[in-house]
């Protein structure tokens, strides 16, 4: 895995449906070696228990990662941020940092980053994201949409943010929950500026 621009990368997990991507992500990330800067909001965290097990609480994620994608895991830095920590180097354009994605995005994340109103340290690192030009991913997950909701991804798309929403594709005949979980994150890699063989590049043929 290579990247344009090495250096920390943070992921930020909100209360959307999705936490597989999430972790999926982060673990790919850690493989190789980086270190992640990890923000969870209060329903990001419940995500993570409701839909993963309490064995992926927030505090407990590195361990989780490694019981499910191996000990590879290891080899990279996770550091978890408070979302009330405005006072956090993820706050300041001064601190490096390769990139950033929301996964996935809730929707009042996605309305606080398109209105750049930063009352959390999510909103506040997407912001800083923006502001000094540096890769920022959002990966919203809902549907339907409202007028609203489409307004302000596209609100977050003009200020350079990319819009990714969480919606795996088939060409790769999935045959599990994980096998989607790949392309998602294979695709926010991508996005961030990362190699990866997460899954197979489309060909333009389909093995029978």
């Amino acid at each position: 895995m290579r990247a344009e621009r090495r250096g920390p990368v943070a992921i930020a997990i909100t209360g959307a449906s999705g936490a597989l991507y999430a972790v999926r992500t982060i673990a790919a990330l850690l493989a190789e070696g980086l270190q992640v800067d990890t923000i969870v909001t209060d329903y990001g965290r419940r995500l993570l228990r409701d839909e993963l097990g309490d064995a992926a609480a927030a505090e407990r994620l590195l361990p989780y990662l490694a019981a499910k994608y191996g000990e590879a895991v290891r080899a990279g830095t996770l550091t978890l941020h408070s979302n009330r920590d405005l006072g956090s180097a993820l706050a300041s354009g001064s601190r490096p940092c390769a990139g950033m994605a929301i996964v996935p995005c809730s929707m009042k994340t996605l309305a606080g980053v398109a209105h750049g109103l930063s009352r959390s340290l999510v909103e506040r690192a997407a912001d800083v994201m923006l502001k000094e030009r540096r890769t920022l991913v959002v990966v919203p997950r809902e549907t339907p949409m409202s007028l609203p909701q489409l307004r302000n991804m596209v609100l977050c798309a003009e200020a350079g943010a990319v819009v990714l929403p969480a919606m795996p594709a088939f060409y790769q005949q999935p045959a599990s929950l994980d096998d989607l979980a790949d392309f998602m994150a294979g695709k926010i890699l991508t996005a961030l500026g990362f190699e990866h063989q997460l899954y197979p590049a489309w060909t333009g043929a389909v093995d029978r």
